[in-house]
C-alpha cells in the first residue's frame, strides 16, 4: 500500500500526455469525487478510532498499553477532532505521572504545546513551554522541544499577516529556533529533513530544497496527513520558482490526501480555493471553501474558522454575484419561454379551432359522400330499372313486331280464304247447288278445328321463334318428376301455351280463354295443377315465368 509520492506522481503525469490544464482538470476532477465519498473515508477513520478505543478499555487503566493505545488514539484525532486530540492528551498526562514515568510526562507536555498552537492558542502554548526546565529535559525531547518553540512563534506570524511589526517578530523568532532544531534533530527525521528544505528555499537554492522535498515525499504514502504535508509544502516550493504550470498539482494532490485521511485541520482545500477563484473558476471554489468551512467547523478551532472567514466571505459574495446574475438572465430566459409557451398555447388553440372546424366539415364532407354514395346507389338502381325496362320494352317491341308480322300474315291468308270461300257460296248459288252450301256450312264440318290448330301452330311457331329456350326454362321451376315433356310432333301443348301467353303479360285467365278457345274453368285448372307441381312457392311460380328470357 505504501507506495512512494514520487513513483506516484510519475504514474499520474505519464497517464496524461496532455495540455497542463487539461491534466490539472483531470486531477481537479479526481478532488471532486474525492469530496463526494468524503463521508466514507470519515467512516473508515471512525471505524479505526472505535476498535482502538475497544482495544483500550480492555488494558489495565494505569499502564504503558494504556499509555501507548492513547497516543495512537490521539495520533488519530490530532487533526481530526482538536477537543478529543486535547481530552487523550491530558489522559496520559495524568497517566505518565501515576506511572512516575517523568520523560513520557515531558513528551505529553510537548505534544499538547504543538497542539494548542496549532488552533490558534498560542499564549497556553508558550506557558507550557515556559514552564518546561530545558536543562532537565532528556536529549531525546530536545529537537522536539525547539520545534515546539519554531512552531509556535511561526504560526503566531502566520496569524498576524495585517500587522508586520509583530508578524515580523514572530518569524525572527521562529527561525533562531530552528537553529537549535537542526543541531539537535536527527537527520534521518522528517522535521529535520523538512528544516533544511525550508531553509534552502528561503535562501534561495531552490534545486537544493527540491532534493530534500524529493526525499520526503518518497518516504509518505499517498493518502496520509503526512504526504498531504509534503505535498503542500512542495506547493509553496513550486509557488517560489515560479512554476505556475506545476505547483497546484500538488496542493490538489494535498488536498486529496487530506480528504482521504479524513483530515479536518488543512489547508490545501482553502488555498486551492482562493486559487481557482483567481483562476476564475468560481463555482470549485465556492464549493471547496465551504467544504473547508465545514471541516473546519468539526475541526473546533478558532484560528481555522477565523482563517476561512476572509476568503468564504469574498469568494461566497462573488459566487453570489454570478448566481444573482444567473438568476437574472435565467428570469429573462423564463419570461421568454412563458412568452414562446403563451404563444405556443394560441398557436395550439389556434390549431384546436382549425382542427375541430376541420374535423366538421370533413364530417360534413363525410356526410356528404354518404349521400352522394347513397344516390349513386339509388342512381344504380334506377339505371338498373331502367336497363330492364328498356330491356322488357325492347323485348315488347320485338314481340309486338313479331305478332304484328304475324297477324298481317294471317289476316292476309283469312281474306284470300274468305275472298274464295265467298266466291265458292256465289258459284255454288249460281249453280243452284243449295244443298251442297247447307252441307259444308253445318256444325259438325271439322273446318273450325282445322283453323283453331292452325292458329295454335302459328302461335307455336312464333313464340319459340321469340323465346326457344322457355320449355327448358319452365321445367326448371318444377320439380324433376313433374317436368313435362312433349310429343315428338308438338311444339307447345295446352299447359304450355297458357304460361306461354302468362310470359307475354296476359295474365287473366278469362282473355286466355277466349284467345285459346277453352272456358275459364279450365285455364284455372291447368295454372292451379301446374304451380303444384312447382319446386318453388306458388306466389313466386308465375312472376319467375314472367321473367324468363
Amino acid at each position: 500500500m505504501k507506495k512512494s509520492c514520487l513513483s506516484f506522481l510519475l504514474l499520474l503525469f505519464s497517464c496524461f500526455s496532455v495540455l497542463a490544464d487539461e491534466r490539472l482538470d483531470s486531477l481537479l476532477n479526481v478532488l471532486d469525487a474525492t469530496i463526494k465519498e468524503a463521508d466514507a473515508y470519515v467512516q473508515i477513520k471512525e471505524n479505526r478510532l472505535r476498535e482502538l478505543k475497544k482495544e483500550a478499555r480492555k488494558t489495565p487503566p494505569v499502564s504503558i498499553e494504556r499509555y501507548n493505545l492513547n497516543d495512537r488514539i490521539y495520533s488519530e484525532y490530532r487533526a481530526y477532532s482538536s477537543d478529543s486530540a486535547l481530552h487523550y492528551l491530558n489522559e496520559n498526562k495524568l497517566l505518565a505521572r501515576q506511572l512516575n514515568d517523568g520523560e513520557r510526562e515531558l513528551k505529553i507536555q510537548l505534544e499538547l504545546s504543538y497542539l494548542l498552537s496549532s488552533i490558534g492558542m498560542y499564549m497556553e502554548a508558550a506557558d507550557i513551554l515556559g514552564a518546561i526546565d530545558r536543562p532537565s529535559l532528556p536529549q531525546s525531547l530536545l529537537g522536539f522541544y525547539y520545534t515546539c518553540y519554531e512552531h509556535v512563534y511561526a504560526e503566531a506570524g502566520a496569524a498576524q499577516p495585517r500587522y508586520k511589526m509583530f508578524s515580523s517578530r514572530y518569524f525572527k523568532l521562529s527561525r533562531a529556533y530552528r537553529d537549535s532544531m537542526q543541531v539537535t534533530l536527527e537527520p534521518s527525521s522528517d522535521t529535520y529533513l523538512w528544516l533544511r528544505e525550508t531553509q534552502l528555499k528561503e535562501a534561495g537554492k531552490y534545486d537544493e530544497a527540491l532534493k530534500f522535498s524529493d526525499r520526503r515525499l518518497s518516504e509518505s504514502p499517498f493518502g496520509t496527513p503526512q504526504y498531504a504535508l509534503v505535498a503542500y509544502q512542495r506547493f509553496r516550493l513550486f509557488e517560489s520558482m515560479g512554476k505556475k504550470d506545476e505547483h497546484l498539482y500538488y496542493l490538489v494532490l494535498s488536498a486529496i490526501s487530506d480528504v482521504r485521511s479524513a483530515i479536518k485541520e488543512q489547508s490545501s482545500l482553502m488555498v486551492l480555493a482562493q486559487e481557482l477563484h483567481g483562476k476564475g473558476d468560481l463555482k470549485r471554489a465556492y464549493a471547496y471553501i465551504n467544504f473547508s468551512w465545514e471541516i473546519s467547523q468539526f475541526y473546533k478551532t478558532r484560528l481555522r474558522s477565523w482563517m476561512n472567514i476572509t476568503p468564504l466571505s469574498m469568494i461566497n459574495g462573488n459566487y453570489q454575484d454570478i448566481i444573482r446574475k444567473q438568476n437574472k438572465e435565467l428570469l429573462i430566459y423564463i419570461v421568454c419561454v412563458a412568452l414562446l409557451a403563451l404563444l405556443l398555447v394560441i398557436a395550439l388553440i389556434y390549431i384546436y379551432r382549425q382542427m375541430k372546424a376541420l374535423s366538421v366539415a370533413k364530417k360534413g364532407l363525410q356526410e356528404v359522400n354518404e349521400r352522394l354514395f347513397s344516390l349513386n346507389e339509388e342512381l344504380e338502381e334506377v339505371n338498373r330499372h331502367l336497363r330492364s325496362t328498356n330491356l322488357d320494352l325492347s323485348e315488347s317491341n320485338l314481340i309486338k313486331e313479331a305478332y304484328i308480322a304475324r297477324f298481317f300474315k294471317l289476316c292476309s291468308v283469312y281474306v284470300d280464304r274468305l275472298q274464295a270461300y265467298r266466291k265458292l257460296v256465289n258459284k255454288k248459288l249460281q249453280r243452284g247447288q243449295v244443298a251442297e252450301l247447307l252441307k259444308m256450312t253445318h256444325l259438325s264440318n271439322d273446318i273450325v278445328t282445322v283453323e283453331v290448330q292452325e292458329l295454335y301452330a302459328n302461335f307455336d311457331s312464333a313464340f319459340l321463334h321469340l323465346f326457344p329456350n322457355f320449355v327448358e326454362s319452365l321445367n326448371q321451376l318444377l320439380l324433376p318428376e313433374e317436368q313435362i315433356v312433349l310429343k315428338p310432333d308438338e311444339l307447345l301443348n295446352t299447359e304450355l301455351r297458357i304460361f306461354a301467353l302468362i310470359r307475354l303479360g296476359i295474365k287473366d285467365s278469362s282473355q286466355i280463354a277466349e284467345l285459346l278457345h277453352y272456358s275459364v274453368n279450365t285455364i284455372y285448372n291447368y295454372r292451379s295443377r301446374v304451380k303444384t307441381k312447382a319446386r318453388v312457392s306458388r306466389e313466386d311460380f308465375e312472376d319467375l315465368v314472367a321473367k324468363i328470357r
